[in-house]
């Protein structure tokens, strides 16, 4: 059966996201965010699943608004399944179940990682495979082979903190707001990214580790405010582009190995951290002196959003797969393999 028409839901953290996807297109890309976890400086989960009931109805209808179609004009429905934070996910994919027998349509569950990577054929439905694919999120750091629409392979992730977190976590400790990265990004712009070396791990093979220029940071600023106490005030902006070169030179690095180790045709990035500036243009960079497509997601399908869900749950349609109503949400990430 052809789904010439999928309404896509995502509510794995704090963004509460639904588009509708009717063939090849994007018809609405609606997404609520939740500013009140800015005070907390991170995502408080119980607030977040109680933010995601009051937005899922109101952002269903502003999407249907905004395609011009009415809900009886659904052919399925594709949901996140996980991983994400549980109190979350079960807003999102209870609410899709309650589509599902309300509408008689089928669902399908999506796994969010596979959905980052299904973003990148939205705007480029014939990338040249395979696809090296790094995949850069507050949760996750993972580099991926592609071989088609439905083969991936796990090459290497993050053994502790994902690189995203990283990013937020030296916001914190620099007084920035929530989430980090944005901020460090616009700081670090107008900063010395040579002004000071934070160290890289050093990780064999293609995995990768965070945790150790998390806590370089620490120690630093901590050494550096003993000495002067408007030290981080005085060097902000040099702070930031230090930091953010470190990390982005890692991944870099990372993916010029797996690049020699694989030989892709294709060179992609995919999760929120890739809507910055600095990696974009650094892995477009990359392909260029390497010969490869390269394929860099518009800034509104980096974040996390429903167009990558209907564009997963079209995927999977496809290729006959549907799912039970009793299906229940993940927290933890299933290995992309």
């Amino acid at each position: 059966m052809r789904y010439s028409t999928i309404l896509g839901i995502e509510s794995s953290c704090d963004d509460t996201a639904v588009a509708i996807w009717q063939n090849g297109k994007i018809l609405a890309n609606i997404t609520a965010g939740q500013e009140i976890h800015r005070e907390y400086g991170g995502v408080v989960p119980e607030l977040a699943s109680r933010a995601h009931q009051s937005h899922i109805i109101p952002t269903l209808e502003m999407a249907l608004q905004t395609a011009k179609i009415a809900i009886n004009e659904v052919d399925a429905i594709a949901v996140t399944q996980g991983p994400g934070l549980m109190g979350s996910l079960l807003v999102g994919l209870n609410t899709a179940k309650g589509l599902s027998i309300a509408l008689n349509k089928p669902m399908i569950g999506v796994n969010h990682l596979q959905a980052h990577i299904a973003a990148l054929y939205i705007e480029n439905p014939t990338p040249v495979f395979p696809l090296l694919v790094l995949l850069v999120s507050g949760g996750h750091t993972q580099l991926i082979l592609v071989s088609n629409y439905e083969e991936t392979k796990l090459l290497g992730t993050t053994l502790d903190d994902a690189a995203g977190e990283a990013f937020d976590k030296a916001a914190k400790l620099l007084g920035l707001p929530y989430p980090g990265g944005p901020f460090i990004e616009k700081w670090a712009e107008s900063g010395n990214p040579d002004a000071f070396a934070f160290p890289k791990a050093s990780v064999p093979g293609l995995n990768m580790s965070f945790s150790g220029i998390k806590t370089a940071l620490l120690y630093f600023l901590q050494r550096e405010t003993n000495k002067n106490q408007n030290f981080i005030t005085d060097n902000l902006s040099d702070i930031c582009a230090s930091y953010q070169q470190s990390i982005i030179r890692y991944l870099i690095e990372k993916t010029q190995k797996a690049i020699n180790e694989y030989g892709p045709a294709t060179l992609a990035i995919a999760g929120g951290v890739s809507a910055n500036k600095l990696l974009r243009h650094q892995l477009q960079e990359l392909a260029e002196n390497r010969k490869l497509q390269c394929i860099i997601p518009s800034f509104e399908y980096c974040t996390d959003n429903a167009a990558m869900i209907c564009m997963a749950g079209h995927f999977l349609l496809e290729s006959g797969k549907n799912m039970r109503l009793d299906i229940l949400p993940f927290s933890k990430s299933n290995p992309i393999h």
